[in-house]
């Protein structure tokens, strides 16, 4: 069977050892961007020889593969659950989210589940150790927001209770909400990277097609994983990243944005290491 090969791999994981070594900011980009370019690619021409199997052979078909994000109950679960989607819609990846964020449901060939797990298990750390250094500097905390404080009055009502008015005052960001928003910002800003990287490598191999037909081919990719998408997946309802009373900070959205854009893979996990859970 059809798989990513070694040699792939290793060009893969040398190219995040070099993310991870480099100050450079840029060169950190630039790495990265070239570990998923070359994980498209290796996808591409994956695609091209899936189409030139003949029917009689046994060829790669789409799977699902569950993937643990955290024990059921640990906050933020959401935000970690996030950055796996951006990854995988990289990666050629539909998604199912259990309903307590706590697993995700992968849907798509084997090879770009790989490659998807581990970026993941890379960036997770990263983001995990961003967010709490943003934290521990109080910057957040420069940002006020209006919330509606109960005030009681002065003396009683006719019907002799307390009675209170509700008055607005300015108050710092919290905490959880300042995590949550820079955690979201990091994660949409690694996707946008990604992506990026993928269209660059799709847009290489089409350029350099030699008549082998890669649009096509790519064409029948998509219809293939939407097929099997929807004659496997059994999700209902839909999923929301953020809740409606998790709060809004622009600083900590721009913090996020700000350290998704220079993020570097660490040695923490390399390709073929374990799965990376909140709070391991």
């Amino acid at each position: 069977m059809l798989g990513m090969s070694d040699k792939y791999l290793g060009k893969i994981a040398a190219l995040l050892r070099k993310a991870e070594s480099t100050d450079n900011e840029h060169e950190a980009d630039a790495y990265l961007q070239a570990a998923q370019r070359l994980a498209t690619l290796q996808s591409v021409d994956l695609a091209v020889a899936r189409a030139h199997i003949a029917e009689t052979e046994k060829r790669p078909t789409p799977t699902q593969r569950t993937v643990s994000i955290g024990e059921p109950g640990k906050r933020g679960l959401k935000t970690y659950v996030q950055l796996f989607l951006e990854i995988g819609r990289a990666n050629n990846l539909t998604c199912d989210i259990a309903s307590n964020s706590s697993r995700v449901y992968a849907y798509g060939f084997d090879t770009d589940i790989d490659a998807a797990e581990a970026l993941y298990a890379s960036l997770v750390v990263q983001m995990v150790r961003a967010s709490d250094a943003y934290i521990k500097s109080g910057q957040y905390a420069e940002e006020l927001v209006a919330r509606q404080v109960r005030v009681e009055r002065s003396g009683w009502s006719r019907h002799g209770l307390r009675s209170y008015d509700y008055v607005e005052e300015q108050r710092p960001v919290h905490a959880s909400t300042a995590r949550i928003n820079f955690q979201f910002a990091f994660a949409t800003r690694i996707g946008k990277r990604l992506a990026a990287a993928k269209k660059s490598a799709q847009e290489q191999a089409v350029a350099e097609d030699r008549g082998i037909g890669v649009e096509l081919v790519l064409r029948a990719r998509e219809v293939e994983l939407a097929t099997h998408y929807r004659a496997t997946s059994t999700a209902r309802g839909s999923w929301r990243p953020t809740s409606a009373n998790a709060g809004y900070s622009e600083l900590s959205q721009r913090a996020g944005d700000k350290a998704g854009r220079k993020a570097r893979l660490g040695r923490e996990k390399e390709i073929g290491g374990a799965q990376t859970e909140i709070g391991a």
